[in-house]
């Protein structure tokens, strides 16, 4: 059987999980990266995307805007600017997160910082199924 870390979501809103997982899935902003029992302590930023737990319970995903992971020797702990249980997302709802981000992205002076957020908001939705 596969070790198990603590995960914990939570955003500026709502926690949305506190679970036992055996690895979590993570959009980091330098890429996907994959946190299992024993990984090297690490904090990333979040890009927009889906995170994912797979625990007792089988695998949960959230859709995330951003914000940040630590992963640590306890654990992984997420700090979301936005998220969102993928089961409860409706395609207004994404629709209206990717909207919201590409205003953001509009007002960037980075624009090839603006245009990979604008892609990075994209991708989540096709990932979302929507």
């Amino acid at each position: 059987m596969a070790g198990t870390l603590q995960f914990d979501l939570v955003s500026p809103e709502r926690r949305l999980a506190s679970l036992v997982a055996t690895e979590v899935q993570i959009p980091g902003a330098d890429g996907d990266l994959t946190a299992m029992e024993g990984h090297a302590p690490t904090i990333t930023t979040l890009r927009p995307g889906i995170l994912r737990a797979l625990g007792v319970d089988g695998m949960r995903s959230y859709i995330v805007t951003g914000g940040f992971a630590e992963i640590s020797a306890s654990g992984v702990s997420v700090l979301a600017e936005r998220a969102i249980l993928l089961d409860e997302a409706t395609p207004a709802l994404i629709d209206a997160l990717v909207a919201d981000g590409c205003e953001a992205a509009a007002v960037m002076s980075d624009k090839d910082a603006a245009d990979k957020v604008v892609a990075d908001l994209l991708a989540m939705k096709s990932a979302a199924g929507h």
